[in-house]
């Protein structure tokens, strides 16, 4: 069996369900061993630890809010611990809050910048402390951040457009130790936050060239991709997987 990910560590935040869950399998399938965070549901995080390892592979769950950063910093030194270092980060874990700017509550606003933002700040610095030569930092986006054809998403496309800018700048800090940083910008896709039967879905439909919504294994194959060897001159880039809603 190909395994481009043999030997390799990975770190998937907010990867107890929905397209974390199917990063995590993914990426074990191809040889990682997998720590993945999840806040408040321990039942779903073992049930994906279960299925990696009974697929062959090694995994841990690590119950860390991505919004409090001394708990994504011990995700961090957990996964290195158990599995003796960090080779790849996939910053998952995000909240979605729509609401028009004139009524957005500040309590929504304070959380999406903690996990959306904060939290992917500090997971990234703490994995680049124990990162190897030639690792990954994969951040999940948006296409928001390119395209917001709908009203009440500002905030969202706020957090979502400072990760883009944030792929940037980290891919020089980070690009002479050949560690590389990307930016996977899906667009509607099947998940618990927007379900393809949702309130938005037939809109959504409507603004892409294929007019239906990603599977998460769509987005966990970019992952994937970028996170092994053959995507090793790719660096500081965003990625859109988004069936042509930003065409």
């Amino acid at each position: 069996m190909n395994q481009p990910l043999k030997n390799k560590v990975a770190l998937v935040t907010g990867g107890s369900r929905s397209l974390g869950a199917c990063i995590a399998k993914r990426l074990a399938a191809d040889g990682a061993a997998v720590a993945l965070t999840y806040s408040a549901a321990p039942t779903k995080a073992d049930e994906i630890v279960r299925a990696i390892e009974a697929a062959g592979g090694r995994a841990l769950a690590i119950r860390a809010d991505a919004a409090d950063p001394a708990q994504v910093r011990a995700s961090v030194a957990q996964t290195v611990a158990a599995f003796g270092g960090i080779d790849i980060l996939v910053n998952n874990a995000g909240v979605l809050a729509i609401a028009p700017i004139e009524t957005f509550a500040l309590e929504d606003f304070d959380k999406m910048i903690a996990v959306n933002v904060r939290g992917v700040f500090v997971a990234t610095q703490e994995a680049a402390r124990h990162m190897r030569e030639g690792g990954r930092i994969i951040h999940i986006g948006s296409c928001n951040s390119d395209r917001t054809p709908f009203a009440g998403a500002s905030v969202y496309t706020l957090t979502k457009g400072a990760i883009a800018a944030f792929t940037k700048g980290l891919a020089r800090d980070l690009g002479p130790r050949g560690i590389t940083v990307n930016n996977i910008q899906p667009g509607p896709t099947d998940t618990d936050m927007n379900p393809d039967k949702g309130d938005f879905a037939a809109l959504n439909r409507s603004f892409m060239a294929i007019p239906r919504y990603a599977q998460p294994e769509e987005i966990a194959s970019m992952v994937a991709f970028v996170a092994s060897p053959a995507a090793s001159f790719i660096t500081g880039a965003s990625l859109l997987v988004d069936g042509g809603y930003t065409a």
